[in-house]
């Protein structure tokens, strides 16, 4: 099971500064300082990443949306941040139509709670055609300073 972890060292990497940046900020601020702040943490770790990236979505080759990803890693892994203590239906169905649009196999959505930082792994399996229909694997995890 341990062989079939997907990004499995990357991830824990970027895991890693989320609990740097809520160690050093606490709880209370806007999303967009932790934004700035995990990007200074993934830069320092010398992770590859982008911020706020756009994407299009389109239909028979219009455009009839965009959205703006929080972060991609290393172009292998959404990374979504909240504020909050519960991960919301929306929340989780926004990353699986990130996962979807992108054609990544991993995201993590990660809340920054009074009590610590709270993450999800959300894994794509891509093996059906509707959204409601993904079968998805979360890992929750709560850390407490």
């Amino acid at each position: 099971m341990e062989d079939k972890i997907i990004h499995k060292e990357l991830s824990y990497q970027v895991v890693g500064v989320l609990f740097e940046v809520f160690e050093t900020l606490g709880y209370g601020y806007k999303e967009s300082y932790y934004q700035k702040a995990i990007e200074r943490g993934l830069k320092i770790k010398n992770i590859p990443f982008k911020s706020q990236v756009p994407f299009k979505l389109t239909y028979k080759g219009q455009i009839i949306g965009r959205v703006f990803l929080d972060f991609l890693i290393d172009n292998k892994i959404v990374l979504e941040i909240k504020k909050g203590n519960y991960y919301g239906r929306k929340n989780i169905e926004q990353i699986l139509n990130y996962l979807k649009m992108t054609g990544l196999k991993l995201a993590i959505l990660a809340n920054f709670t009074p009590n610590g930082v709270k993450f999800l792994r959300i894994l794509n399996s891509n093996k059906f055609n509707k959204p409601q229909e993904y079968k998805i694997t979360i890992t929750k995890k709560l850390f407490r300073l």
